[in-house]
């Protein structure tokens, strides 16, 4: 399985979000599956490669060409594209399932557009797994939420993700898969 990860790469956070992504990684490579990222040597993106590397995982970065001085070294492959919006295709396109650890708005960007590219594509296989850590994202599935049941949106094309609030409930939910 190739597992997409959307997270934060910023530096400095609480020891818990690494811990987080680490067990991800660590996951992701005990169990033999490829790990595809945004490939930057940074924050928890760092920390899941370097759990997955460790673990005997492969690793793919996509990163955007301005970035390529932060390759994380631990990538096996990389795929350098013109920009953001090209980096999320080509996530999408490589990743059978997608996971959403806690991040920023890049990370909410990751996610919504992987959500909006099944609904248009009518992509019922695969799922988005997200990781709502101390309810972080509690405003944006309440707002997606709300939109289900809105005449502008259909219910049954939303509700592509399962939300998770730790670590255990997130490698439960993965050995499910």
């Amino acid at each position: 399985m190739k597992l997409a990860v959307y997270c934060s790469s910023r530096q400095g956070l609480e020891q818990e979000y690494f811990d987080l992504a680490a067990a991800l990684g660590q996951w992701i490579g005990s169990q033999g599956h490829t790990l595809v990222y945004g490939g930057v040597n940074a924050g928890l993106m760092h920390a899941v490669a370097q759990a997955c590397h460790d673990a005997g995982g492969h690793i793919v970065g996509v990163n955007v060409e301005t970035f390529r001085h932060r390759t994380d070294p631990l990538v096996d492959e990389v795929v350098y594209t013109a920009d953001l919006g090209e980096r999320k295709a080509r996530m999408y396109q490589m990743a059978d399932t997608f996971v959403v650890l806690p991040g920023g708005l890049g990370t909410a960007d990751e996610w919504i557009a992987t959500l909006s590219q099944m609904v248009v594509s009518g992509d019922e296989q695969r799922i988005i797994v997200v990781v709502n850590l101390h309810g972080m994202y509690d405003s944006l599935l309440r707002y997606l939420d709300e939109m289900s049941r809105s005449p502008f949106a259909r219910d049954k094309h939303l509700h592509r993700y399962v939300v998770v609030a730790n670590q255990q409930e997130l490698i439960e939910k993965l050995n499910q898969l």
